[in-house]
């Protein structure tokens, strides 16, 4: 029985539900009427529910297509600008007891290098991404009780926000790492991590038991209430994510958003960001044998029905995806994309020898930081690299309230120019510190409250002075 109250996995996430939800919305993809009453709804900008979202997802009426497009892409303007909030994955160890079918990582891989990060090694780690330019990461790790433990994570989180390399400074962590105990995750916030965030992978439970025949990540329950322990932790922030390609992408969808709406139900806030990983080739996984793929317009009508059903949450790509497609999905929902990443244990450092290769999964988009930062300036995007609400306490229903009212944007938008200006300052080529600036002037006058115009003119003044860490 489907109850999104409910704690256990299988009633929230319910199998029936989503095969009747799914034969709902290929029953009514040509029902304009009930199209356009789902699209009235998600004009009020208060999200729709998985099987509202479903119809929209199937919907084969060209001309209510490009209203789904452009309502999405309203959405995104009017929660969060247009801002790109930037990031970069740490990995901190490919240890790994798990028998995961679609990852390099699996334990069965026995020629790829396994690599662990000391805490030296961290620290180098942390000054080469600081030297790029990055305050916000999310480490990864593989799920080893001995290799790995909680103890190992969190000495890790501290090294990271001890390093202080010329102006550089991780002001924000967020940690990808194997579903724990609700102890292990009070430990986590303790340490002070931003989001936590887990991949269901799939949500079809038979599909998910054949993909994860080995290892403690085989227990279906176990990993998709990660959540609900998450927060019973004191983790008001966390972030969903399937890995599209494993399972029928229709499936995936609504059961990613039945799980929104039971975060909601139980907890009073959703979450904070979905991911929208792609299957990818990496060491001795071949992505084509998995034949549930998608092409970049489904992708595209993806990103475009998630915005729409959840819109104050943030959805994230990372460099898995092709420069194409990135700016393809930018304007349609993304708030946040990783630059210049390394998918390998070390690799900031210093660039793997082809034979030794150990990262996740290939990387499409291999453009440096700065690349990505001009180019999101020239598609007129400001790159932001800010982390106030986070270490202002604008967390779960804190963060959630201030975005439903439309207030974030008094906040972000102008801290996203002070980190800006900082990012072009200490780290910019040229070129881009040109672009930059006359984007930051552009943007000034964008800035409704003359009061905080003016002091954030102040603070860029002072900033350009030799002062950092600006924050309203």
């Amino acid at each position: 029985m489907y109850d999104p109250k409910s704690m256990k996995a299988e009633e929230f996430i319910s199998h029936e539900e989503v095969l009747e939800t799914l034969a709902y919305a290929q029953a009514n993809k040509h029902n304009a009427a009930l199209i356009d009453s789902i699209l009235q709804k998600a004009r009020e900008r208060k999200g729709l529910s998985h099987r509202e979202a479903a119809v929209l997802l199937d919907c084969d009426l060209e001309d209510r297509n490009q209203e789904i497009y452009a309502l999405a892409r309203q959405i995104k303007q009017d929660f969060y600008g247009n801002r790109i909030v930037m990031f970069a994955p740490l990995y901190l160890s490919n240890y790994c007891v798990n028998g995961c079918v679609y990852c390099p990582y699996h334990s069965k891989n026995k020629h790829i290098p396994r690599k662990k990060l000391t805490l030296e090694e961290v620290e180098r780690e942390v000054i080469a991404l600081q030297d790029m330019g990055h305050k916000r990461l999310a480490i990864e790790a593989g799920e080893d009780p001995v290799n790995n433990p909680i103890e190992y994570i969190l000495d890790c989180i501290r090294t990271i926000y001890s390093v202080k390399h010329k102006n550089g400074a991780i002001r924000r962590v967020n940690v990808n790492i194997a579903a724990t105990t609700v102890e292990n995750y009070r430990k986590l916030k303790e340490a002070g991590i931003g989001t936590y965030v887990l991949f269901q992978e799939t949500y079809h439970k038979d599909s998910y038991e054949k993909l994860h025949p080995t290892g403690p990540k085989h227990n279906y329950a176990y990993h998709t209430e990660a959540m609900d322990r998450a927060m019973a932790g004191g983790i008001d922030d966390v972030g969903l994510g399937v890995l599209f390609g494993l399972e029928l992408y229709r499936y995936e969808f609504a059961a990613l958003l039945m799980h929104a709406e039971h975060l909601e139900a139980v907890h009073g806030v959703g979450p904070h960001t979905i991911s929208v990983p792609r299957i990818r080739r990496a060491d001795d996984i071949d992505p084509s044998v998995f034949d549930n793929g998608i092409d970049d317009d489904t992708f595209a009508k993806i990103v475009a029905c998630i915005r729409i059903a959840v819109p104050y949450t943030g959805m994230i790509i990372s460099t898995r995806e092709s420069p194409a497609c990135r700016e393809k999905v930018l304007g349609l929902g993304v708030s946040q994309i990783s630059g210049g990443s390394r998918t390998s244990v070390g690799g900031y450092v210093e660039e793997e020898p082809e034979d030794e290769k150990s990262e996740q999964f290939e990387v499409s988009d291999r453009r440096t930081l700065d690349q990505v930062v001009r180019w999101l300036m020239e598609l007129g995007h400001i790159p932001s690299f800010c982390t106030a609400c986070y270490r202002e306490g604008r967390t779960g229903d804190r963060f959630m309230s201030l975005c439903k009212s439309g207030q974030i944007q008094n906040c972000c938008h102008p801290n996203a120019l002070m980190t800006l200006e900082e990012y072009l300052i200490d780290y910019a080529s040229p070129e881009t510190r040109d672009i930059g600036r006359k984007l930051i002037q552009k943007e000034l006058a964008n800035i409704p409250n003359p009061k905080v115009r003016s002091l954030v003119e102040r603070n860029l003044e002072l900033i350009r002075q030799g002062q950092r860490d600006f924050r309203l």
